[in-house]
């Protein structure tokens, strides 16, 4: 713990570690499994990133988001710690130097998405036999769970990387896994720890609830009248920092246009934007340049700022575990907060727009299953997934969904086995727990009681006092 605490102050500037980051980084230097879930601003990062300075060998991070991957990495090389960044927007000159780096053993972290970390030049000196990987990290572990069937397959062969890895090392090496997201229910936590293959893992699993945070829904009937709503919102915070959340590209940039021309100060973000321009406006809305920014989902990973007195939702998020991350970035500094969400008027008569949204997603899951049923019937009874690819294009989403019903083994990250059970999969009620995952959006605006009881109980933190409120809702307010 003298290490830890001489670390934490010569690195970070911190006089003491928030309970459990503690635990949590003791946990993973005594080479443990772990699953970690942490409200959004808890530290997350800093329990995985301070365990690797103080390990001698490289620790992997496997993680979703190029933007949130560049945001740890530039913030870590500012500190002048040895980290290093792959993903396929690098060019190849800076690509071929961090593989150098990590064949030399120079680097403590490595950040990579599961796509990157199974390609054939970054596997094969992983598998290397004199590099020493001390632990793997999946940070955002719950998109393993909201994409690893469709749309990101390549999550459901994280859990064999380190039995396949451990083959190529000296004999006795040990290599721990940890799981850190800010959003799993129960069913999502099992999930995780079966597809990773985590051994005996200690849980660290703190309650979302903030209490400082006030939460309200409105009802909008036309796009103009979704546009004054928002501005109405910005308005009660005049000069102070927040964030307006937008589910497309072209939204961002269309609504940021049309905020800045009334005078606001704001800027667009999202994915499609140059690494050097997220890092412009990332550090003008840091530094209170701009007052906020309108973003899709990439936003905000990994930022730290404490003062954001508000959040807006534009647009209602795909999935709850997006609304809860999000809204978990106003008011880490403890003093009240604000997050609305604006919603279309439930029938959708006169401004169809989120309905469609939500029919584009649930569609987008059927024709994948369907793709899935029809060729589980004709893929061979194991095979190479490159090759298999090559025969049966988008076979991996395939893959993937016999993987989630038991049906197949990965032998390695690139091998698999068919393991059939002698029944067909139930296809249909597979893809009816997938769809529920778009269902909770919709449930929770509806739904008529307290606002964080809903979300606490859809995360498994369901308040031991039947009769408990938050009372700073716009539901507990309007009783």
């Amino acid at each position: 713990m003298d290490r830890i605490r001489s670390t934490l102050k010569q690195v970070w500037g911190y006089d003491e570690l928030r309970s459990p980051q503690g635990e949590i980084i003791e946990c993973l230097l005594d080479d443990r499994d772990a699953l970690i879930i942490m409200p959004t601003g808890g530290g997350k990062s800093l329990c995985f990133q301070l365990p690797a300075l103080l390990s001698t060998g490289v620790t992997l991070v496997v993680s979703p988001l190029v933007a949130l991957m560049e945001n740890q990495v530039q913030e870590l090389t500012e500190k002048g710690l040895a980290a290093g960044l792959l993903h396929s927007e690098i060019p190849a000159a800076k690509r071929k130097q961090t593989l150098q780096a990590l064949e030399q053993q120079q680097l403590k972290l490595l950040y990579l998405s599961p796509e990157t970390l199974l390609t054939t030049p970054v596997w094969s000196r992983l598998c290397a036999p004199e590099l020493k990987i001390d632990r793997i990290i999946l940070d955002e572990a719950h998109c393993l769970v909201h994409w690893g069937e469709t749309f990101r397959p390549s999550y459901r062969r994280l859990g064999v990387i380190r039995a396949t890895l451990i083959q190529h090392k000296p004999l006795g090496t040990k290599i721990s896994i940890a799981a850190f997201t800010a959003t799993a229910d129960p069913l999502s936590q099992q999930t995780i720890k079966r597809v990773l293959q985590l051994e005996n893992p200690a849980e660290f699993i703190l309650n979302p609830l903030r209490e400082n945070l006030k939460l309200s829904v409105k009802q909008i009937w036309t796009p103009r009248g979704r546009k004054a709503q928002l501005t109405k919102f910005i308005d009660k915070y005049p000069n102070q920092s927040g964030l307006v959340y937008v589910r497309t590209r072209d939204t961002s940039e269309e609504l940021a246009a049309w905020l800045s021309a009334r005078g606001d100060k704001t800027a667009a973000y999202h994915a499609g934007l140059s690494p050097q321009a997220r890092r412009r406006v990332e550090g003008e809305w840091l530094s209170g340049k701009l007052q906020y920014v309108v973003c899709t989902c990439a936003f905000g990973m990994g930022i730290n700022k404490a003062n954001v007195r508000w959040i807006a939702h534009f647009h209602p998020p795909v999935l709850l575990a997006e609304y809860i991350q999000e809204i978990g970035r106003a008011g880490r500094d403890g003093k009240p907060a604000e997050a609305l969400l604006l919603v279309c008027e439930q029938t959708g008569l006169l401004y169809p727009e989120d309905r469609q949204r939500s029919k584009f997603f649930t569609e987008s899951i059927d024709r994948y299953y369907d793709l899935a049923t029809a060729l589980a019937k004709q893929l061979p009874l194991s095979g190479d997934v490159s090759e298999i690819e090559t025969r049966f294009p988008q076979s991996s989403i395939a893959l993937s969904l016999l993987h989630s019903v038991n049906e197949l083994v990965w032998e390695t990250p690139f091998d698999y086995r068919r393991s059939s059970t002698g029944k067909s999969p139930d296809w249909r009620s597979i893809k009816a727990q997938q769809q529920s995952l778009f269902h909770a959006v919709p449930t929770y605006i509806k739904y008529p009681g307290c606002r964080w009881e809903y979300l606490l109980t859809a995360f498994g933190c369901k308040p031991k006092d039947r009769s408990w409120r938050c009372r700073n809702c716009d539901r507990c307010l309007r009783k």
